[in-house]
C-alpha cells in the first residue's frame, strides 16, 4: 500500500490532491491513500468561517467547499485530523468521526479506523494544560476564548486511546510529542527554527499527552505537524523493542517539505475505511462518562468489561457491516456568486451520520446537551447515569499562543516536494 502524508492542509485540498495526481504521473504508480495531520479547514460556507481560530486578515474560504458540495471529489481516499485551526463547529457534529465530504474522512476528536488491514488513529487539537482535565465544555457559537479553547486536548479522549491493546500501524497528532527531539536531529532542527531550542532544552516543545500515548501504544509510524517544519525521528522502546518512525511535516506552500510518499506491507484489498471493532467497543464502553461540562473528567463510573463490550459491538458489526454510514451535508454549501445570511445557519445541527453512529451503538446523543446535568439511560448495558452538561464556564486562555500564530501563506503555484 502507498500512502502520502501531508503537514497542515490550511484548506489548500486543490493543490494538495494536483501534487499528488502530479506524483502519480511522473512517477507511474498509485497512491492508495492521504493522510493530513490537522489544520484541515473544513470549511463550508461563510458561517464555518466564524468558527475557524485565525485572525480575520487570514480567513479565506480556499477549496474545501468545492469538495463538501460536490464540484469536486477527492481523487484520493483522504483520512484527517483536527489541529487548532478548523471549522470548530463542523467538526462537533462529528466528534465521533464520520466523512466531511465524499472520499473525505474525519477521524474525530480521537480515533481509530481501518483501511485495509491496516490500523490508523487519532487524536486531534493542540495540548494545553489548562484545558487538558476538563470536559468538552464548548458550544457554538464561541466566544474569544472558547473559540480557542475547543481545539484543547482532553484528558477523557486521551484516556479512551490509552485503553488500545491491539497494535496501530499508523498514528497522527498535530502538535508533536513531547521528547521526540531527542530521537532526531534536534540541533539541524534549531538551525532553521532557533526559538524551539529553549523549549527543547526545558522538555517543553510538544504534547504530554501524545508522549503518553507514544509510549503506550508504540505505532509503527507516528506523523504530526504544526510547527511547520520538517523533522524526523526514530524511537526504539526499550532494549530490543518495536521502533516507531516519527515523521513531522510542513505545510502546503511553495517551497515548504510538506509532504512524504511511504509504502507499508499489508494485504490485497480492497482499500477502504471501516470502523475499528476495538475502538467501537471503547467508544460504547466509556461514552457513559463523556465529560460535556468544564468539571474535570471521572471515570469513576466505568464498570463495564471490556470483553463483554467486544462481544456486543462485534455482534452489531456482523449485522450490519463495518463501512462507515454514508455522508450527509448540513449546511449549505459556499456559492462565490452570491452572499448567504450568517443568521440563516443553525448553530447547532445535528448531523445525521452521528445520529446513525450512535443508534447503532445504541448510545444517547449528547453532542447539544448544554444543561448542567441530566439521567440517561445506556441502553445496552442498563447502567443509569449521570450526562453532565453545563453551560460553558469561561476560562480565561492567552490571547494567540507563539506556535498558534498562522504565517502568511503564499499564492504562488506549490513547489512537489518528495523525500
Amino acid at each position: 500500500m502507498r500512502i502520502a502524508v501531508e503537514g497542515c492542509m490550511h484548506g489548500d485540498l486543490d493543490n494538495v490532491y494536483k501534487t499528488l495526481q502530479y506524483m502519480e504521473t511522473i512517477n507511474n504508480y498509485k497512491i492508495d491513500l492521504l493522510l493530513c495531520c490537522g489544520d484541515f479547514q473544513a470549511v463550508r460556507n461563510e458561517k464555518d468561517m466564524e468558527s475557524l481560530s485565525v485572525p480575520r486578515k487570514y480567513r479565506e474560504m480556499k477549496s474545501f467547499w468545492k469538495y463538501y458540495s460536490g464540484q469536486e471529489v477527492a481523487p484520493i481516499p483522504t483520512i484527517f485530523i483536527g489541529g487548532n485551526h478548523e471549522a470548530s463547529n463542523y467538526m462537533w457534529e462529528l466528534y465521533y468521526g464520520g466523512w466531511a465530504a465524499p472520499n473525505i474522512y474525519f477521524l474525530g476528536f480521537a480515533g481509530v479506523v481501518k483501511f485495509g488491514n491496516i490500523r490508523i488513529g487519532g487524536l486531534s487539537g493542540i495540548y494545553n494544560a489548562r484545558h487538558y482535565h476538563l470536559g468538552h465544555y464548548e458550544r457554538a457559537p464561541y466566544n474569544e476564548s472558547t473559540i480557542r479553547s475547543v481545539y484543547h486536548v482532553r484528558e477523557y479522549d486521551v484516556h479512551k486511546l490509552m485503553q488500545v491493546e491491539e497494535p496501530i500501524d499508523i498514528f497522527l497528532s498535530h502538535d508533536w510529542p513531547c521528547g521526540i527531539t531527542d530521537h532526531g536531529n534536534w540541533k539541524e532542527l534549531v538551525r532553521y527554527k532557533q526559538h524551539f531550542e529553549k523549549e527543547i532544552q526545558d522538555g517543553t516543545l510538544g504534547s504530554e499527552a501524545a508522549a503518553q500515548l507514544l509510549e503506550k501504544l508504540k505505532p509503527s509510524y507516528w506523523f504530526s505537524a504544526h510547527l511547520h517544519c520538517k523533522f524526523s525521528a526514530l524511537v526504539q522502546h526499550g532494549e530490543g523493542g518495536p521502533l516507531t518512525r516519527f515523521l513531522a511535516l510542513d505545510k502546503c506552500i511553495p517551497g515548504r517539505r510538506f509532504l512524504q510518499v511511504f509504502e507499508i506491507e499489508s494485504g490485497p484489498g480492497p482499500f477502504e475505511i471501516q470502523y475499528d471493532q476495538e475502538w467501537l467497543a471503547i467508544t460504547w464502553k466509556f461514552n457513559s462518562v463523556f465529560p460535556l461540562t468544564s468539571r474535570s473528567t471521572n471515570f469513576g463510573g466505568v464498570q463495564l468489561d471490556m470483553q463483554d463490550c467486544r462481544q456486543w459491538v462485534q455482534s452489531k458489526i456482523e449485522n450490519r457491516g463495518a463501512k462507515p454510514f454514508e455522508f450527509a451535508r448540513t449546511a449549505p454549501c459556499f456559492n462565490p456568486s452570491k452572499s448567504v445570511s450568517i443568521g440563516a445557519f443553525s448553530e447547532n445541527p445535528r448531523n445525521p451520520q452521528t445520529e446513525s453512529f450512535l443508534q447503532f451503538l445504541e448510545l444517547p446523543y449528547l453532542l447539544d446537551n448544554i444543561t448542567e446535568s441530566r439521567e440517561v439511560a445506556q441502553s445496552p448495558a442498563s447502567m443509569n447515569y449521570r450526562g453532565s452538561n453545563a453551560d460553558s464556564e469561561e476560562i480565561p486562555i492567552d490571547d494567540v499562543d507563539e506556535l498558534e500564530e498562522l504565517e502568511e501563506v503564499d499564492d504562488a503555484e506549490n513547489k512537489i516536494e518528495k523525500s
